[in-house]
């Protein structure tokens, strides 16, 4: 028994002692933040993955500029503390393989900065950072993500800054066992500087990560009916968003399915806290959201059913039937919008035909600005979110057509929901009704 022992002990010893580790700069890259070291680089990935995997590091301070990188398998990218890995301002560097952004009329948005396809246990972590250099002044009709990964398994992107994309952060398109921790986004220099976009994937775990985005911080979609977005969880989060702090669909032709989020901050969000939207035929369930503070973040809950293509490869003459969207958990929420306008707390609205059901609101506290006025609260014929109304927007709230009836609760075209110990106050005057409910069947309330 001791003989075995010593002999696996051994085993392991060796396999540590074999681990590829590249250092770039003995093979001549240079951080001096101008220098192209995208064949020194690309090359340290390809050697360490063709040698059984191991770490390639970019360390000693300063910037190492490249344009599009391939991660392969088994292959670490470690940024260290206090360097730089920088995308070249030139979109030319910029490879044109790299698959493509799944939204229609965003195909300017189709390059990355790194770049993984079929890769196999792969990794980015790192004190340092990652920095996309994609300011407008070099990026305008053609803008490239930072990262996209595609039919990957094994991922983990651990305490990396990544900052400063032309267009998105990450794109995961159809990836599973993914773990997202300790990272920081800041992403304002350009336009749709979304954080993390999970499309098709299962067995996500995103924690402890902070985001500064100019788009969505955080979105779950899917674009293919066989892959669905399912098994996630979200926790110990910050964010802070020109749109939505987390959204759930839009691009929406597969099941999303099992999501948990808790214990998150929402900051200064211009459009929504959670916004989840099902409207290419595919369905939506099982989702609980819980333990969240809302600050300045105008609609902290805002849910739609509607009937729209999103996705590129979506059929352009017609769409499937919707499904369904059901058994929705919000629990424990603080809301502190005093200081914005006159928005309606909580917005959720199916369509006529169909309903979004079974939906549980528990002990949330609102505070919120009101000032409502008779003409608010006497709003009738507000729009629906249907494909007729639909046909030149994606379903926004400024589509409801301006202030709501309700200052707190707006419910329309629901087939049940319990809405328990929740308090609602408004810092000044509201004409209006604290909860407005159309078309609802099954309400109950405590």
């Amino acid at each position: 028994m001791k003989i075995k022992l010593l002999v696996s002990l051994c085993l392991l010893c060796h396999c540590a002692v074999n681990a590829m580790t590249i250092d770039v700069r003995k093979n001549g890259a240079v951080s001096d933040g101008v220098t192209d070291n995208t064949k020194i680089i690309q090359k340290a990935i390809d050697d360490c993955s063709a040698g059984g995997g191991g770490t390639v590091l970019l360390t000693g301070g300063g910037k190492f500029m490249t344009g599009t990188l391939y991660l392969k398998s088994y292959v670490t990218l470690h940024v260290a503390n206090g360097t730089t890995l920088l995308g070249s301002p030139d979109i030319n560097d910029y490879a044109r393989d790299t698959h493509k952004i799944m939204y229609k009329r965003e195909k300017h948005m189709d390059r990355c900065f790194i770049y993984a396809e079929n890769a196999e246990s792969v990794g980015i972590e790192g004190l340092g950072t990652i920095d996309g250099n994609g300011h407008q002044k070099f990026f305008k009709s053609q803008r490239p993500m930072l990262i996209r990964f595609k039919d990957c398994n094994r991922i983990t992107v651990k305490d990396i800054t990544l900052v400063n994309p032309a267009a998105w952060t990450s794109a995961w398109l159809y990836c599973n066992d993914i773990s997202v921790r300790g990272i920081r986004i800041v992403s304002r220099v350009n336009k749709n500087g979304d954080g993390l976009d999970f499309d098709g994937c299962t067995n996500v775990r995103v924690s402890d990560c902070s985001f500064d985005t100019s788009d969505d911080s955080i979105c779950l979609q899917t674009s293919r009916k066989d892959k669905p977005c399912k098994d996630i969880v979200v926790t110990n989060c910050i964010f802070k968003s020109k749109w939505a702090g987390l959204r759930i669909g839009l691009l929406s032709m597969g099941e999303i399915s099992s999501v948990t989020v808790s214990n998150c901050t929402f900051l200064d969000i211009d459009d929504s806290g959670l916004k989840i939207q099902q409207n290419e035929g595919g369905c939506m369930k099982n989702m609980v959201f819980s333990n969240l503070v809302m600050k300045n973040v105008p609609r902290p809950i805002f849910m739609t059913f509607c009937k729209q293509r999103a996705c590129v490869d979506a059929p352009i003459d017609q769409l499937d039937s919707l499904q369904y969207m059901k058994n929705f958990v919000f629990s424990n929420f603080i809301v502190d919008n005093e200081e914005l306008d006159k928005n309606c707390g909580i917005v959720i609205s199916g369509i006529p035909g169909h309903d979004i059901e079974n939906i549980t609101i528990d002990n949330v506290n609102m505070h919120l600005a009101g000032g409502g006025s008779k003409a608010d609260a006497k709003r009738v014929n507000i729009p629906e979110f249907d494909l007729n109304s639909m046909k030149h927007h994606w379903p926004e709230y400024s589509c409801l057509g301006g202030a709501l009836p309700s200052y707190g609760f707006f419910l329309r075209h629901i087939d049940g929901i319990k809405i328990r110990n929740c308090e609602v106050y408004t810092k000044t005057g509201d004409e209006r009704k604290p909860l407005v409910k159309i078309d609802v069947k099954n309400f109950v309330i405590n």
